[in-house]
């Protein structure tokens, strides 16, 4: 998948590993998105989430001695108009932690092995409505 025209995804990743949060973000700005910054913990993706307005906000489920479920309902659920996407990550696998993800109102779950620019953008684009697009060209 590619960014629409004019379309700009902005990226906070929310993670108490400094390594993931570095190897995260080059893996996504080189996939062409702005990762506009990272927080280790709630405090921080709370005002990070309010200061920088990003689109998508990726939360380790496991942030240390705070829980990653919390952090992602208080960031889903802060008052402001602008929508954001809320992600919660994990290298657990998706059977772990998908189904409690979805009770959370606007907040999806996504397998770290699984973080990639195309999974990103397919979040954002269908979090915002709109048709999923191929990064290559249907050769029919």
């Amino acid at each position: 998948m590619r960014q629409p025209e004019g379309m700009s995804v902005r990226c906070l990743i929310v993670d108490d590993n400094p390594h993931l949060l570095r190897a995260a973000a080059d893996l996504l700005e080189r996939a062409g998105l702005a990762v506009v910054g990272v927080a280790s913990t709630a405090a921080q993706a709370r005002q990070a989430c309010r200061q920088l307005q990003p689109d998508i906000v990726l939360v380790d489920v496991d942030l240390g001695d705070e829980s990653g479920f919390e952090v992602a309902r208080q960031i889903a659920g802060q008052p402001g108009g602008r929508q954001v996407c809320v992600t919660l990550i994990s290298a657990h696998s998706a059977s772990d932690f998908a189904e409690m993800a979805a009770e959370l109102p606007g907040v999806s779950f996504l397998p770290k092995d699984a973080l990639s620019g195309d999974t990103v953008l397919s979040i954002v684009a269908k979090a915002r409505g709109m048709p999923r697009q191929s990064r290559h060209r249907d050769s029919r």
